[in-house]
């Protein structure tokens, strides 16, 4: 299992979203910029984060994006499941037909164990979280 790029990139995106003064509208450029990001495809990113409410879209010449919700309310569940859909690491435990071997396989339940430690901790964190995170690390 990897993070996908859409995932990390998203994440370092709201990360610089959530360290601005509350309201700020930022251009998308400058959070490209500041997380080394391609614009295009965090346009793309930023487009699912503002239809789940993560994030409030701002057009015109002063456009670009704020957060909607709370960094510290906002798990990182929510903003990953946001941008990939709900998140399984192996087809079976998304789709029972998947596997011929469903209800006897001791590696879906072994599977099973892993994601649920996974989302348990993506739901017991916060993009708040992350942000003290990264601010500790560049001190």
């Amino acid at each position: 299992m990897q993070f996908t790029k859409a995932e990390d990139y998203g994440l370092h995106g709201i990360i610089y979203l959530a360290e601005q003064p509350q309201g700020k509208v930022t251009p998308l450029s400058e959070i490209s910029e500041a997380q080394r990001v391609p614009e295009k495809f965090l346009a793309k990113i930023f487009q699912s984060l503002s239809k789940s409410g993560i994030v409030k879209s701002h057009r015109g010449v002063k456009g670009g994006f704020s957060m909607a919700k709370s960094a510290e309310q906002l798990t990182i569940k929510e903003v990953l499941e946001s941008i990939q859909g709900p998140y399984y690491i192996a087809k079976c435990l998304a789709d029972d037909d998947h596997c011929d071997k469903s209800g006897e396989c001791p590696v879906k339940q072994l599977l099973q164990l892993t994601q649920d430690k996974i989302l348990e901790v993506f739901e017991g964190h916060t993009i708040a979280d992350l942000a003290r995170w990264q601010k500790a690390l560049v001190e």
